[in-house]
């Protein structure tokens, strides 16, 4: 086993203990499962699964089998990227089986910096093919990390997007209690919008954009945090060892020195950023 996959394993295991996860909490009851680059998912996540004395699971440890109880709920938490569902999230759900209930309450609430975009229609065709019905889509506005962008350098406003970010929640909480049904995100777009946005996405993802500065103290974090292992470390340097990635730029803000840069120069004068909340 090679020293990028030891890494990986050591890391995988740290991820489980913080999610208090074992094998039959996977399988079992209530599920609220989330994908988090930078912790705002992870934190409405963990806002429903307290609400709902649940325990909230990252996808990265999921085995994507659920098995429910009736009147119990399964619920997704994800980021919307280019106004979709990001590729892990996506995958994901293509791959998740869900056995037990015959017709449990699932829903999706998306955290997003501008627009939910197609991310309920995208999901709910995703989920229907496997037999789901998702009966419910909700919304939370929470602070961009996509920094070739958004400038997160003013503190003070990323803090009170943070602070209004309260009362989309409980909106969230209060919808799922009620078993309300529909769309009810904010700054929705039609699914056709997916013809416009995947090549642009796809682009997005190549990690050619990824650059490394000298500030690097070879920490290999970046390596450990990657989603879908898509960087290794060579000579104490990361290296993108796949053509593409989830694009979802944890490796740029979680770097110690922000050594780690993406595209033409943008993202090293807009800052770093991780919810205040919780770790991922």
């Amino acid at each position: 086993m090679s020293v990028n996959e030891i890494n990986r394993v050591k890391w995988l295991i740290i991820r489980v203990k913080e999610a208090r996860l074992d094998n039959h909490r996977v399988e079992e009851g209530h599920m609220i499962l989330y994908f988090s680059a930078t912790g705002n998912s992870k934190y409405v996540a963990e806002r429903i699964a307290t609400e709902f004395n649940d325990t909230a699971v990252s996808i990265e440890v999921s085995n994507g089998q659920v098995n429910l109880s009736e009147n119990e709920i399964l619920g997704i938490v994800t980021p919307v990227y280019n106004w979709e569902l990001p590729i892990t999230t996506r995958e994901f759900l293509q791959n998740l089986q869900v056995t037990g209930a015959s017709a449990p309450y699932v829903f999706i609430v998306t955290t997003y910096g501008m627009m939910a975009g197609c991310t309920f229609v995208d999901a709910k065709k995703i989920l229907a093919k496997k037999g789901l019905e998702l009966n419910a889509g909700f919304g939370v506005k929470m602070p961009d990390n996509w920094t070739p962008i958004f400038d997160l350098n003013n503190e003070a406003k990323v803090q009170q997007i943070n602070n209004n970010a309260e009362s989309y929640i409980d909106a969230v909480l209060s919808g799922i209690k009620e078993r309300a049904v529909g769309n009810h995100m904010q700054g929705v777009a039609p699914y056709a919008v997916r013809l416009f946005m995947d090549p642009m996405y796809n682009n997005e993802r190549k990690t050619k954009h990824f650059s490394v500065s000298d500030k690097c103290i070879g920490c290999s974090l970046c390596a450990r945090k990657c989603p879908v292992q898509a960087i290794e470390m060579k000579d104490k340097k990361p290296v993108w060892v796949k053509d593409q990635c989830a694009v979802c730029l944890r490796c740029l803000h979680h770097c110690p020195t922000f050594a780690i840069q993406y595209g033409k120069g943008a993202t090293n004068r807009h800052g770093q950023y991780k919810n205040p909340h919780v770790k991922v």
